[in-house]
């Protein structure tokens, strides 16, 4: 036959903002915050064109115009963030990988880029990459 079990321990509830999820914190746990800075905005139009492209190969969405009347953006934004998926893939690498902004202006913006994407040779890309200081290496 088998006893219950009593575990006392002090639980507090606590919110980190008005509407915020509420969460237990546990007496000693630690708290984890989250990473200081934010993500810059050509990191997170990178990670959204290889997840429309995949999108759009898997039949998911039928085309680039679908995604765009979804995302409430018009058809010639779309193409622009599209256009990152036209870089070489270590430039596309960099751009997901770029560290988060501290404060200020991100060092890299979508406007920048567009030069970039119109040249087909990934090898005539990097060298632009390089001349325009876009590399952050």
């Amino acid at each position: 036959m088998t006893r219950p079990i009593t575990l006392e321990c002090s639980i507090h509830f606590g919110r980190r903002g008005r509407g915020a999820r509420k969460e237990v914190l546990r007496g000693d746990a630690p708290i984890v915050t989250p990473p200081l800075g934010r993500i810059p905005r050509i990191t997170k139009l990178m990670a959204l064109a290889i997840k429309y492209d995949d999108l759009v190969r898997t039949g998911t969405v039928s085309d680039y115009a679908e995604l765009a009347r979804l995302g409430q953006v018009t058809r010639a934004r779309m193409t622009q963030i599209m256009n990152l998926r036209l870089l070489a893939p270590d430039i596309q690498e960099r751009l997901l990988f770029l560290q988060r902004v501290m404060h200020g202006d991100d060092p890299i913006v979508l406007r920048r880029l567009q030069p970039l994407t119109a040249v087909a040779d990934w090898s005539k890309q990097r060298k632009l990459w390089q001349h325009f200081g876009l590399a952050t290496e």
